[in-house]
């Protein structure tokens, strides 16, 4: 059975008798199996999803089926999914079965997609290339000895191997687009609060978006349609209306294009990504889009805002994991204190408890104002400055990543190497603006190259339109 690309391409074979839901998903089971050695899952739901299968088919005999009928997607493993477990890809919630279904979830379900398993993450989402995980890295399979990106790398490579359609992550700092990137597939960070974050395991809530991992556009648009809107469990989510994406992508008036001049030039960026993105945008100016060079002088800002302030709201979130509240349990501590001190130190990995560290750090007497709330002051020169440029411009490019995906284990060592590599897709999640990642193509080894675009407060429609027409003139896919 051939890699499907698209839900409109399953839809229209069902329809046709030429495929059936059940069969598709013995498809992706075997294709599981097959490529279980990237580690892309940490459980297949075998059982529920089957389910799930001959359920839909038979709403879809019936012509009553929702609009996801035909889309096997895959969950990160920090979404909360009802009567299954979810960890986090961490030892301290080892085993943990969620009493209840994140709003994202619920909204899949009520459509009629069916969700095969929980896919492989850093731990607690903290991390740039999927080797912070308890169940251990993701392999790209473009090549296994890269890795696959981060936080949702297990997400990146299911869509890449041909595992399920489409797939869910969260983006807190670049945590969608970027393992999206390394792996050639379209990877959709909306606007914050455009999706309910209600049953997402937190790491920093006020960065924290449920994003999408699709092989096209279209699957990108109608995903959204279905995950956007207000929840009554989600305070922080938006009451704007849901606008109808996938009808949006039939429209792609001209454009204006604004390029960070600083982020092509730094010394950072691989010269292959740079070569695919100049040329991208003559691409784009060829469709008749107008392009301009801007500058971007809080460049060096980005990072160090970005890591005060997330892992600050990090300490906060997962100080609830003590072995008493939650969490993994040391069963030989002689008292509270040493109880809470076994337990986090067993049950957390290197990166959290770094990252715990840090953000302790800087929110404590003495150090908060010098840090903390200096990274706030920063944010807000940030979002008003790209606030004052996406009312000139509609659409902001830069890279994704600095360079392609690089060896595992070459940089996990060096923290601040890993944070750096962030430098590129923190702006769009310190300023809560939408981007989304497309492939544009591979270097010479075969590794995806990608291009990021930016645009204003719940500009999805902007982004999605552009993104189609501009992978619909140059055939590239995931």
């Amino acid at each position: 059975m051939k890699k499907y690309n698209s839900l409109k391409e399953i839809q229209t074979l069902i329809g046709q008798k030429e495929l059936s839901l059940p069969e598709l998903l013995d498809h992706y089971f075997k294709q599981i199996e097959k490529h279980k050695h990237l580690n892309a899952f940490n459980e297949v739901f075998f059982y529920s999803a089957d389910l799930q299968a001959k359920l839909v088919q038979e709403k879809i005999d019936a012509g009553t089926a929702g609009k996801l009928a035909g889309m096997v997607i895959g969950i990160k493993d920090n979404i909360c999914y009802k009567d299954h477990q979810v960890t986090a890809s961490s030892k301290m919630l080892e085993g943990f079965v969620s009493p209840y279904s994140a709003t994202v979830v619920e909204r899949l379900i009520s459509e009629d997609a069916i969700i095969i398993g929980r896919l492989n993450c850093d731990e607690f989402a903290m991390g740039g290339s999927n080797e912070t995980s308890f169940y251990g890295p993701v392999k790209n399979a473009a090549d296994h000895e890269k890795v696959a990106g981060g936080s949702s790398g297990g997400s990146a490579v299911a869509v890449q191997a041909d595992l399920c359609l489409s797939a869910l992550g969260t983006d807190t700092g670049g945590s969608v687009r970027q393992p999206a990137a390394f792996c050639g597939c379209i990877g959709l960070k909306p606007t914050y609060g455009r999706i309910s974050r209600y049953g997402v395991i937190a790491y920093a809530s006020s960065f924290d978006q449920v994003g999408t991992i699709t092989s096209s556009v279209s699957d990108a648009a109608v995903l959204l349609e279905v995950l956007a809107g207000a929840d009554e469990y989600d305070s922080t989510v938006s009451k704007h209306i849901v606008p109808d994406y996938l009808k949006a992508l039939q429209n792609s008036p001209a454009k204006k294009i604004a390029v960070l001049k600083e982020t092509l030039e730094s010394k950072a960026l691989d010269a292959d990504i740079k070569e695919a993105i100049l040329k991208a945008i003559e691409g784009l100016k060829e469709q008749g889009h107008t392009v301009e060079y801007v500058s971007f002088d809080l460049l060096d800002y980005l990072v160090p805002a970005y890591y005060v302030l997330t892992t600050a709201e990090a300490s906060s979130n997962l100080s609830r994991y003590d072995g008493v509240h939650y969490g993994h349990r040391n069963m030989e501590a002689g008292s509270l204190n040493e109880l809470y001190k076994l337990s986090r130190a067993e049950g957390f990995g290197e990166e959290v408890k770094r990252r715990i560290l840090l953000g302790t750090f800087v929110l404590s007497a003495g150090y908060y104002d010098a840090y903390y709330q200096k990274a706030q002051q920063v944010r807000r020169l940030i979002r008003e400055k790209m606030e004052e440029m996406l009312s000139t411009f509609d659409v902001v490019i830069s890279p994704v990543t600095p360079t392609p995906a690089f060896n595992i284990g070459e940089n996990i060592d060096d923290p601040l190497v890993m944070y750096m590599a962030d430098i590129f897709t923190v702006l769009a999640s310190l300023t809560g603006i939408p981007a989304i990642a497309i492939p544009l193509g591979n270097n010479i080894a075969g590794l995806p190259l990608s291009m990021q675009l930016m645009a204003r407060h719940f500009g999805e429609q902007e982004l999605l339109s552009l993104s189609q027409a501009f992978l619909n003139k140059e055939t590239l896919s995931c």
